[in-house]
């Protein structure tokens, strides 16, 4: 058999049909291994297939199963650490998979902006994953029709969720718990904390593990200061916790937060660990190279995004495991940052 006159680009699919005599889906047959196709033809294919260096991939599987293999991530953010990673792990796994995945960026929480944004992901024929760490993701979340198939990652829920709430989150509330109990554990007679927004609630789950901690241990419970994502907030943060001489640990709610609380307390000469002690959320990378390095808790979001699309896998391929609600566990990181208090 000879094809080489073929001089197109990549081979595809009908190519490979049309240079073998037979149709595309018995194609499609051949390369997904189906049993109801003749030796000789299966040969055939397959010799084709050689010659015109035709590679399986995900159109060619989804012509052969019917169905699209794609997923589609809807996000408000896809530069912050957390997100970014969570992002990086669905595309890891979905590419093992043998999936194709798109984001949709949900640019308001507006909610014709955002119930626009599903339609257009929905459309895809695929599935949806939403990242829910914001007012935006959180009414992506609950606009998603009935039937198509979504797992949201989300915060930690208060209650555990129903079996109709395909959820994956972080311990975030055990993870804040453990971070302020160190802290304590230091000598330090209380922790203040700088918070991250919460989407779902007044009160989000790093500030009820924070809370916890300091009642158990029947310290005094400071006003929460309320931050932003970035260190601009932890910055601006810092400079008023550093004119009390009374603040002697800071408790942040992310990484970037702790890098401007840093800041801003070498601005107004107060010393880490020395006068006042830091830590952060999440194990950003570069929380190992600031000076001090910073005790953080460590969050796997890249585990977490493995486990999201691992937990959608299971809802679009019939003979895939759905494992219920995975959790990622958090980790404490203790590095220069944390120390004994003054005295």
């Amino acid at each position: 058999m000879n094809v080489t006159g073929h001089t197109r680009g990549p081979a595809s699919i009908r190519d490979v049909a049309a240079a073998a005599g037979v149709s595309y889906q018995t194609v499609s047959r051949v390369i997904n291994g189906h049993p109801s196709v003749r030796q000789s033809t299966r040969e055939r294919v397959l010799a084709v297939i050689d010659e015109l260096g035709f590679r399986r991939n995900a159109t060619a599987l989804a012509l052969a199963r019917g169905r699209s293999r794609a997923v589609t991530v809807l996000t408000a953010n896809t530069t912050h650490y957390g997100y970014a990673s969570i992002l990086q792990g669905i595309e890891e796994a979905a590419r093992a998979a043998a999936y194709s995945v798109g984001v949709g960026v949900l640019e308001s929480a507006d909610e014709a902006a955002v119930t626009a944004e599903v339609r257009r992901a929905g459309d895809t024929g695929g599935g949806l994953v939403v990242i829910a760490y914001d007012p935006a993701g959180v009414r992506a979340l609950e606009s998603v029709p009935a039937g198509l198939p979504v797992v949201g990652v989300v915060e930690t829920p208060a209650s555990p969720p129903t079996g109709d709430q395909p959820w994956v989150w972080t311990d975030d509330r055990e993870a804040a718990y453990e971070a302020t109990r160190h802290l304590l554990s230091l000598g330090h007679g209380t922790v203040h904390y700088v918070a991250i927004p919460s989407s779902t609630r007044r009160t989000s789950a790093r500030t009820a593990g924070w809370r916890r901690a300091l009642k158990e241990a029947g310290a005094p419970e400071p006003r929460p200061v309320q931050g932003s994502w970035g260190p601009a907030g932890g910055h601006a943060a810092g400079l008023a916790l550093a004119r009390d001489p009374a603040v002697t640990a800071i408790l942040c709610g992310n990484d970037d937060l702790a890098l401007g609380v840093l800041r801003a307390l070498h601005e107004s000469g107060r010393s880490v660990p020395g006068e006042v002690s830091v830590a952060g959320f999440d194990d950003a990378p570069h929380s190992a190279y600031l000076m001090p390095s910073l005790t953080t808790v460590r969050l796997d979001f890249t585990g977490l995004g493995r486990s999201a699309f691992a937990l959608l896998h299971g809802v679009l391929e019939e003979s895939a495991a759905v494992a219920p609600h995975p959790v990622s566990v958090p980790e404490l990181v203790i590095r220069e940052s944390s120390g004994r208090p003054p005295g």
